[in-house]
């Protein structure tokens, strides 16, 4: 029963990214490993930007090449 989840950051992905995140991983584990998708658990968590870190810095930060 593999359990993934995913770390994003809480900028804006809707429902339906989500939805094909979750289909994608399952498929993938499906095809390359053997999983049933029926027993896959995806879990999807947002992060707030703020609190995402990125060499060292701050994820915003490191986005505009500061540092």
């Amino acid at each position: 029963m593999p359990f993934v989840t995913v770390l994003i950051t809480d900028e804006g992905a809707n429902d339906a990214q989500k939805a094909e995140i979750i289909a994608q991983i399952t498929e993938t584990l499906r095809v390359t490993l053997g999983k049933d998708p029926a027993l896959t658990h995806v879990v999807i968590q947002e992060v707030p930007v703020a609190a995402w870190g990125v060499g060292g810095l701050p994820c915003l930060e490191f986005r505009m090449g500061v540092g």
